[in-house]
């Protein structure tokens, strides 16, 4: 599974609670950019209305090649899952202080899917202690490394 965009800032700023793999509705053009690499969700959220699931703020440029019919770069974007999947990711984000985030764009069987997640916001301490946490595993790596 080769990502073609990811959200690093997902998973630094939030607990990630669970996570869903939905389709996403794309124009041809939209298609061809991210072919190309040319998309960005570190700023995108989703949202649960009227039953359906929509991707709000996902940059994906404009066609480098595209005539009169290319897309809007920042428009809303349907995702598609299952119903009993948007009633629980509606439970879910009714809850205060959690949100739905895309973590990445990715390609299977020539399509493009999202890994949308389920986040709660983390703390300024929070991520200090995960700042640590990463510190000190890699200094036990090298120590390991040094032993050998």
């Amino acid at each position: 599974m080769a990502d073609i965009v990811t959200n690093h800032k997902g998973r630094r700023d939030y607990h990630i609670l669970e996570t869903f793999e939905a389709g996403i509705v794309l124009h041809g053009t939209e298609v061809k950019s991210l072919r190309a690499g040319k998309g960005q969700i570190t700023d995108a959220f989703a949202r649960v209305d009227k039953n359906e699931v929509w991707l709000y703020n996902a940059h994906i440029d404009e066609y480098s090649h595209g005539n009169l019919q290319n897309h809007e770069p920042k428009s809303p974007r349907k995702l598609l899952l299952h119903k009993s999947e948007i009633r629980k990711l509606f439970g879910l984000a009714a809850v205060k202080g959690n949100a739905l985030i895309p973590l990445a764009f990715y390609w299977k069987n020539g399509k493009v899917k999202v890994v949308l997640a389920v986040g709660k916001g983390k703390q300024q301490f929070d991520k200090r202690e995960d700042l640590k946490k990463r510190e000190s595993d890699r200094e036990l790596k090298r120590a390991a490394m040094r032993r050998r």
